[in-house]
């Protein structure tokens, strides 16, 4: 039996180091490993299951299987039923540890325990007056899956959320340095301004300085000719 049982679980070890799964699971519920109430009775019971078991094979019983080994040796026979039993003790509880850690069985039975906490802590906060829950099997189809998927969903907003931030300050900096460069553009343009209406005013001074030098200049031209 003991054989068998080893077989299972190291298939099922073998089962779970295989390849990932084809899509991410959801974030496991943080459970501590130390045994809760139940985890603690539980072991109790597999321990008490066992010693009852293993009492079965008993002195008495055992000196009936071989009388005559009894009756001739019996520190000999009593000696093979201690070894026999406390052998076989030991092969059980490593077999049982085994199918423990196999099967995550404290850390289940620990999730186990909070879920009942959580349930009682909502049932007290929700009062006697309050109204009762719809049972998981009287949901619908929809509503079993969007609460499977909350929260996968929840964590994926989460990302979302950030991203979108970190956008909106990248944003905002860029319109920052857009404004920047606008106020620049709007001082350079303005200096340009000034400086064509600088230019202008010179053409116009060398305008006036051009019509009084062209007129000296025939004055003198008509008096050069006279002479």
């Amino acid at each position: 039996m003991p054989t068998e049982t080893a077989a299972g679980s190291q298939q099922d070890h073998q089962q779970q180091q295989q390849g990932p799964p084809a899509s991410p699971p959801l974030p496991a519920r943080h459970t501590p490993q130390t045994p809760g109430p139940r985890a603690s009775r539980f072991q109790e019971v597999l321990g008490s299951s066992l010693s009852h078991t293993l009492g079965k094979i008993s002195w008495d019983n055992f000196a009936a299987c071989y009388p005559t080994v009894a009756a001739q040796a019996p520190a000999v026979l009593r000696a093979v039923q201690k070894q026999m039993v406390d052998r076989l003790g030991a092969l059980c509880l490593k077999e049982f540890d085994s199918v423990l850690q196999a099967r995550n069985v404290v850390a289940k039975l620990n999730e186990l325990e909070s879920l009942v906490s959580e349930a009682e802590q909502r049932r007290d906060e929700g009062g006697v007056g309050a109204e009762a829950p719809v049972p998981p099997h009287m949901l619908s189809a929809d509503q079993i899956l969007a609460a499977h998927l909350a929260p996968h969903l929840a964590q994926q907003q989460s990302q979302l959320n950030a991203k979108l931030q970190t956008v909106q300050v990248h944003n905002a900096k860029l319109f920052d340095d857009i404004q920047k460069q606008r106020s620049e553009m709007q001082s350079l343009m303005a200096l340009l301004q000034k400086v064509f209406e600088d230019i202008d005013g010179a053409n116009g001074q060398i305008d006036d300085i051009a019509d009084d030098l062209a007129r000296e200049s025939r004055m003198v031209e008509a008096e050069m000719t006279e002479s």
